[in-house]
């Protein structure tokens, strides 16, 4: 850390539960309950309140990893710590690629919804290359300002994303009164469209992948800890902050996701709009501030991911498995160097795909898997006290150290077992898989095996030079 760096200038207990909730909620909740309600039907808040305990128990185990390690990186120092170099480096890679690539994408989706929202074709390469630019120097500028001006834009993207979903609880509760309509979970599974029900028989495949689409909603707190240099007291606050803030989401989730599908749970499976929820009220005014909240979070988001990223591989540079060169910082305190590079990824692979994301997506998720993996091992090495390097004197406990990661293994390993992969990995033509997409595969070969080996060569070279 730079000596100039001011310690108000920090991130400190709220900020953090902020940073957590802004990491979080993104634009899932505002697109996709759609999704997930035509998967589960009256079975959804079940789905979502799973995914809620999952995430909650990952999150316990990420949490209890940050009370031995405060060091910036997350997923990558907790894996360093816990097994050494060469695994550290994987992982490191791995989460750096995954969150740089997460952030273009998720700057892609904020400007397809903006075009879409008002009226615009999304699929016009040149407008949403334009947008795509924009945002990205605008979150470049805030950057650039340090982390006071990137903290107080989060705080006000994590107030203003949560007005907006309050106020769809509100209002759906308001007009479920005021009509005195009843209305009961169960009328969803009978549903239909063009003669045939929308809810299918769920089955146990199908409740998983329901789950797993929920779930990718609570996805982010894996993130948090990125900067935990730059928060105060990581290893007190982030044990708090990260549960705190995943039990906040689960209740707003689980009742914008309710009011949703007593009020009008034809139009939030059936619409084209791009922020669905939105399509339950009839009220303009109404639906206009849930677009703006939905823009709101999503331009959150996106300040979150910009400050998650960089400090990951500033962190392997701190560790000596990157260049010392891009520990610079700017007299804002701002990583300078990692953030360029990463903006640099963020704006350049989404532009090869031409924006098609597909793939990338499926690139980021399987990333997060393995680190709900290896984390949670982490911290039972951590607590046998079996750990490569040195890590913080911290108050064990069997519960959060021990019986938590198992449980979270477990969990992420049954996910895996039930999940379809020949979905992920094939070309679906009217809900068939009808082929293999090769291209998913071949961005997985590249991601998991020929990225980190082309990165292993550079820091190989970079610390001889340096030497």
């Amino acid at each position: 850390m730079n000596d100039n760096t001011k310690a108000g200038d920090k991130l400190g207990f709220w900020s953090i539960v902020f940073l957590a909730i802004n990491s979080i909620i993104g634009s899932g909740i505002f697109l996709t309950p759609g999704s997930v309600v035509s998967q589960a039907g009256s079975k959804s808040l079940l789905v979502y309140l799973i995914a809620a305990i999952f995430a909650s128990i990952l999150a316990i185990s990420f949490a209890a990893a940050s009370k031995y390690v405060t060091k910036s990186g997350a997923a990558y120092a907790y894996s360093k710590a816990a097994f050494g170099d060469k695994v550290g480096f994987y992982m490191g890679v791995l989460r750096y690629f995954s969150a740089s690539v997460a952030w273009g994408v998720m700057a892609v989706g904020v400007i397809k919804s903006t075009i879409s929202i008002f009226g615009g074709d999304p699929n016009n390469t040149l407008s949403v290359t334009i947008g795509f630019l924009i945002l990205m120097a605008l979150i470049t500028l805030i950057n650039l300002f340090g982390q006071k001006v990137v903290k107080y834009v989060m705080n006000l993207a994590t107030i203003g994303k949560l007005a907006a979903l309050v106020l769809i609880i509100v209002a759906g509760v308001v007009l479920l009164i005021t009509t005195g309509v009843s209305h009961n979970l169960n009328t969803v599974d009978q549903i239909t469209q063009n003669g045939q029900k929308i809810v299918p028989t769920l089955t146990t495949t199908g409740f998983v992948m329901a789950i797993v689409s929920a779930f990718y909603a609570f996805t982010g707190f894996e993130s948090v800890a990125s900067g935990s240099e730059d928060m105060k007291e990581p290893e007190k606050n982030l044990p708090r902050a990260i549960p705190l803030a995943i039990l906040v989401i689960a209740a707003i989730y689980i009742g914008v996701v309710a009011v949703a599908m007593l009020v009008n749970p034809r139009a939030l499976m059936t619409t084209k709009q791009v922020v669905a929820i939105a399509a339950i009220f009839k009220n303009e005014i109404l639906r206009d501030f849930i677009l703006v909240g939905a823009l709101v979070s999503m331009f959150g988001i996106n300040v979150a991911s910009s400050f998650n990223a960089p400090r990951i591989l500033e962190a392997m540079a701190r560790e000596n498995q990157m260049s010392k060169a891009l520990t610079k910082r700017t007299k804002n305190d701002f990583p300078i160097r990692t953030f360029f590079i990463s903006v640099a990824l963020a704006i350049l692979i989404p532009m090869a795909f031409q924006y098609d994301m597909v793939n990338l997506i499926t690139l980021s998720a399987m990333v997060r898997f393995l680190g709900f993996i290896v984390v949670p091992l982490a911290v039972i090495q951590f607590y046998r006290g079996k750990s490569k390097e040195k890590v913080l004197d911290a108050p064990k406990s069997a519960w959060t150290d021990v019986i938590v990661p198992i449980l979270s293994i477990l969990l992420v390993v049954f996910l895996l077992v039930e999940y379809n992969w020949k979905v992920q990995f094939g070309i679906v033509v009217n809900g068939k898989v009808v082929g293999v997409n090769w291209y998913a595969i071949a961005m997985m070969i590249f991601g998991f095996i020929i990225l980190p080996l082309i990165m292993f060569w550079i820091s190989k070279s970079e610390r001889k030079n340096e030497k």
